[in-house]
């Protein structure tokens, strides 16, 4: 657990932002999403895998979370809030190590990830219409450089680059990807 946080000082080379937000005279919107290390001797991170028919990120994967609600205590509790809503994470279930580099969405949103520590066999359960799986990646598979790819694209007249990484039939990308690669970086040695 203190390897998550001692890195955190460091001067690294983070990937901040998709890129150019949509309208840069707005002020993003707070989100944050937790990042659920399982307590076992090979830990993993809970992803879900949102449904195809979601009208915003359909079919991607994503860590639980969201916007911060204005009744929410600050960025914690919107994140644990999140996950008990998306998968039925029981918050006193988390123990919270802390918050991460916050990253800004070509959609607007200054998401920032809360590091928590969950026990390895959780019985989650999906919420309908927000979750369509809940699954759980091996942790260095995920942290470990040689797994992240820069992808290009053309998205309204701009080429992009984004992360992704492929964990079996999972194709894990863009503001996802980018965090992981961010921690990732974050706790290099």
């Amino acid at each position: 657990r203190a390897a998550l946080t001692a890195g955190h000082a460091r001067d690294v080379d983070l990937w901040p932002s998709d890129g150019h937000l949509n309208d840069p005279t707005r002020a993003p919107v707070p989100a944050a999403v937790l990042i659920a290390v399982t307590d076992r001797a090979l830990p993993g991170i809970i992803l879900t895998q949102r449904p195809e028919t979601m009208r915003n990120h359909a079919g991607q994967i994503a860590f639980p979370g969201g916007r911060v609600d204005p009744e929410d205590a600050g960025i914690v509790a919107a994140a644990l809030r999140e996950a008990h809503e998306e998968i039925a994470l029981a918050p006193h279930l988390v123990h919270v190590i802390g918050e991460t580099d916050t990253y800004s969405t070509i959609t607007g949103f200054a998401v920032t990830p809360v590091i928590g520590v969950v026990p390895p066999d959780v019985a989650y359960r999906a919420s309908v219409g927000e979750v369509d799986a809940i699954f759980e990646v091996p942790l260095a598979f995920l942290l470990d450089p040689a797994n992240h790819r820069v992808q290009a694209l053309e998205h309204e007249g701009r080429k992009r680059q984004f992360f992704e990484i492929t964990w079996r039939e999972r194709r894990i990308w863009g503001a996802t990807a980018a965090m992981l690669v961010n921690l990732s970086r974050r706790l290099a040695w």
